[in-house]
């Protein structure tokens, strides 16, 4: 039987379509590509460097290849909330950008802050170019999330009275959270970066990439809600309470001298423990007794943490929100899977 003439010429154009999306090329040295912008391997290399350095010597191909996937699956989700700045018309000015990085510079001499450039394989320029992206993408996230949250008088008193016994202090309490990566596999852990070292190799390099971020200034609780292998502590990040100063008397003593040399607001240098590498950053210390609702104290400590856990969600569903709605195609995902494995940036451009 003849086929329909009417039938037969939407298959052919469907099938045409195919062929030649089979024959399409993919751009030279682009290892992805965002709402039509390009992320180069050359990018790709560069902060692959920044967060692993030359902690990559004995990386089996497979394993170099997994950590660049994670880092370019970063660069993807911060170049997708960086159009979205731009759209909104909230680029980062210069002016903002030299003034944060006079903040980061104030702690070092000029030689120490070039060290940890040099450590970090990192210049003057990029560093700008990060700082105004990271600025780029806080102003969005003022504007789209944190803007939005309010916590009520209400959540306060009910928070307290929930929770009366957290704020009964009957020795001096140190107010801490932790970022914990583990040289063991673990399957519990559940961060938003569904990221876990295997070894110990594998846990060193990934907590000195994460205090590198943490001192190029980005938010503890978000790193450690990202980053962090503890999964009891990770999803607020990294908050561990209120701990009395008693306690630390059963930790290890690096440990212990590390978390009382420490002022509210500094984090710890990389502390090596029993249980795999920490970085403990102090909220605050409080003195023994009572608070009452109506202590300030009290009050303030309740609402940033309830601002914090919102703002935690909110900024998770936001990052699936702009996924969703971005047109993204991992070109390197493409390449290592139609190789079956590692390839290199220059190979399968086809």
């Amino acid at each position: 039987m003849i086929p329909h003439r009417g039938l037969a010429q939407p298959f052919v154009l469907i099938l045409a379509a195919i062929v030649v999306g089979c024959r399409t090329e993919v751009p030279k040295n682009v290892a992805a590509m965002v709402n039509g912008r390009p992320i180069t391997y050359e990018q790709l290399e560069k902060q692959y460097q920044i967060y692993f350095g030359g902690q990559t010597a004995e990386l089996s191909p497979e394993e170099e290849a997994i950590r660049k996937l994670e880092v370019l699956r970063s660069l993807i989700d911060n170049e997708i909330m960086l159009q979205r700045a731009e759209r909104a018309g909230l680029l980062a000015t210069d002016a903002d950008v030299e003034a944060k990085l006079a903040e980061l510079r104030a702690p070092y001499t000029e030689e120490e802050f070039r060290k940890q450039l040099q450590a970090r394989h990192m210049t003057d320029a990029d560093l700008r170019e990060h700082l105004r992206r990271d600025l780029s993408v806080q102003r969005l996230f003022n504007r789209e999330i944190t803007a939005h949250i309010s916590v009520t008088d209400q959540e306060i008193r009910q928070y307290y009275e929930a929770n009366r016994s957290m704020f009964h202090f009957p020795e001096p309490q140190l107010h801490l959270a932790q970022i914990l990566v583990t040289p063991h596999p673990d399957p519990e852990v559940r961060n938003l970066r569904r990221d876990k070292a295997q070894n110990r190799e594998e846990a060193l390099a990934k907590i000195k990439a994460i205090y590198a971020r943490l001192k190029q200034g980005e938010d503890f609780a978000l790193v450690a809600q990202a980053y962090s292998e503890d999964p009891n502590t990770a999803p607020n990040g990294g908050d561990l309470g209120f701990i009395p100063e008693s306690a630390l008397e059963q930790a290890s003593v690096e440990l212990r001298r590390a978390v009382l040399a420490l002022q509210p607001g500094q984090i710890s240098d990389i502390i090596e423990t029993p249980e795999g590498f920490r970085i403990v950053k102090l909220i605050s210390r409080e003195p023994a007794g009572q608070r009452d609702l109506s202590d300030p104290r009290v009050q303030q400590t309740i609402r940033e943490t309830l601002r914090n856990r919102k703002d935690q969600l909110l900024r998770a569903a936001f990052y699936e929100m702009a996924r969703n709605e971005a047109r993204v195609v991992n070109y390197y995902a493409m390449r290592l899977y139609q190789a079956k494995g590692p390839v290199r940036p220059g190979e399968g451009n086809k």
